[in-house]
């Protein structure tokens, strides 16, 4: 029988250890739970062994951030498929085994995300997920279901199990064997975007991504670092240009000084609008990537570029469409695609 690990990556996040945890266990039978803890210095510890004395539970020595946490967790645990998932996620009845059936029917799907919806607006799509990520012509990633910070409500419009480009970290299942053999997600990414990176390096090698309606979680959001926060500026547009760095294939590398100059004109409107925290984090981000670029550029021997990547990808620019032509929904972009159902008996 087929192992399934559920590994839940916590920072200080007792609350919410003690808020979710005790659905996470009700409705994931049979299937291990662990709690990797990156250093945390509140009561973590002595909520998850007093009152979940079930759940596993891994404690390191600092905050490794999530993609060190979760490569330190994931190299202990021996499972066919890992389940990383946020601690602020309500997880509902039956949300793991549509998507095990999944892999057993799809051999070269490498990993899936569930609907995800708001936690404190059950009926509206929630930001880090949605229904599924794509990314348009110069990189920038959105959802179906989310379209930069404008969330759509869930009417049933995705309703259905299809592929995308990318699948959330805040709820991802992955091919356990996939995972370490594309090395896990990148330490340099700290956190934001290491997912979207994993399933692009997947996705080069000829893996699908997929989203299925089929499960539901409800996510709370910025439950560890808040969308406000200037550090979080720096993680994204940081980790925005290393993607493109690694990820793109040579031909397409004219689209990297598009968005450093874009980056600039974001780190002019932070400016005039008294964000001056943010301002300077984009100007960070720059020069960390310029000092680290040649360890960027070694990483691209490790990848292939010889797959055609088009499911997911949108060949315009959202930036454009977004405030120029004001499509605000996924449905409203000029996309065309034909929508692949997966579906199994």
């Amino acid at each position: 029988m087929q192992k399934t690990a559920v590994v839940i990556l916590n920072y200080n996040g007792a609350h919410f250890l003690r808020k979710f945890l005790p659905g996470v266990i009700k409705n994931s039978h049979d299937h291990e739970i662990v709690v990797a803890d990156n250093g945390s210095t509140d009561e973590s510890a002595t909520i998850v062994k007093e009152l979940f004395p079930t759940v596993r539970y891994l404690q390191f020595d600092k905050n490794y951030g999530f993609c060190g946490g979760y490569n330190r967790a994931l190299a202990q645990i021996d499972s066919d498929y890992y389940i990383l998932l946020n601690s602020d996620v309500e997880v509902t009845e039956n949300w793991i085994e549509p998507i095990i059936k999944l892999f057993q029917h799809y051999p070269d799907v490498a990993a899936i995300q569930p609907k995800m919806l708001a936690y404190d607006d059950r009926h509206r799509f929630e930001y880090a997920g949605a229904a599924g990520g794509w990314i348009d012509a110069l990189g920038y990633p959105f959802c179906r279901g989310r379209i930069f910070s404008d969330m759509e409500q869930d009417t049933g419009q995705y309703n259905d199990t299809t592929e995308v480009f990318w699948a959330s970290g805040a709820c991802l299942f992955i091919r356990a064997e996939l995972y370490h053999r594309f090395g896990g997600l990148d330490n340099d990414f700290f956190a934001h975007m290491e997912e979207i990176d994993l399933c692009w390096r997947m996705k080069h090698a000829g893996y699908k991504i997929l989203y299925t309606d089929r499960s539901v979680i409800y996510h709370v959001g910025g439950g560890t670092l808040n969308k406000t926060n200037p550090r979080k500026t720096y993680y994204n547009f940081r980790n925005g240009l290393v993607l493109l760095i690694k990820n793109l294939p040579a031909r397409e590398w004219w689209k990297i000084p598009v968005r450093i100059g874009l980056d600039w004109v974001a780190s002019a409107k932070f400016l005039f609008t008294g964000k001056f925290g943010d301002a300077l984090m984009v100007l960070k981000a720059h020069l960390h990537v310029l000092v680290n670029f040649p360890k960027h550029i070694r990483k691209r021997k490790k990848i292939h570029y010889d797959k055609i990547i088009e499911t997911g990808k949108y060949n315009s620019v959202l930036l454009y469409d977004y405030h120029a032509a004001g499509r605000k929904t996924f449905g409203s972009l000029k996309i065309n695609y034909t929508k692949a159902n997966f579906p199994f008996s």
